[in-house]
């Protein structure tokens, strides 16, 4: 699990799930799109906490929800062209799931031997309810669809 710091003094719980992008510049167009459940044969995220922007104040902050944020990683290992695909509920978590993926690092690994960019998407969990079955069925509404193949 990844922790996000809150840079205005307000804390979210927050469960960073996979990774993402939809390469919509010259840079990531060629590049391959990876599931992120595929991502660890190509990337692997050195991170293990981020700095993020958090809002004080914001529609739906408070409440259960999730973002799917999609980004290339380029070749040194950084995220680029960082957007939020989706926001489930609508409202300002986006700010803050982009905010976290922009702080992203990766290392090469597995079979991503010339360190070639990836488009990729991560799924970013507030407020996640801990049933189970709950908290799979949020995520699945974050879900990108075009990412399952690698």
């Amino acid at each position: 699990m990844i922790r996000i710091r809150s840079l205005t003094g307000v804390t979210a719980a927050v469960l960073l799930l996979a990774a993402g992008s939809a390469g919509a510049q010259n840079l990531g167009q060629n590049a391959r799109r990876v599931a992120p459940d595929r991502l660890p044969y190509y990337w692997t995220l050195t991170n293990t906490s981020v700095n993020a922007d958090v809002p004080n104040t914001g529609k739906n902050l408070n409440q259960p929800g999730c973002v799917a944020v999609t980004y290339l990683i380029g070749s040194n290992g950084l995220p680029q062209n960082v957007v939020a695909a989706r926001t489930i509920p609508e409202g300002d978590l986006s700010l803050v799931a982009v905010s976290a993926v922009k702080d992203f690092r990766y290392a090469r690994s597995g079979v991503n031997r010339n360190a070639d960019p990836v488009n990729t998407y991560y799924v970013v969990g507030f407020n996640v309810p801990e049933d189970p079955a709950k908290k799979a069925a949020l995520y699945k509404r974050c879900a990108l669809p075009g990412y399952q193949t690698s």
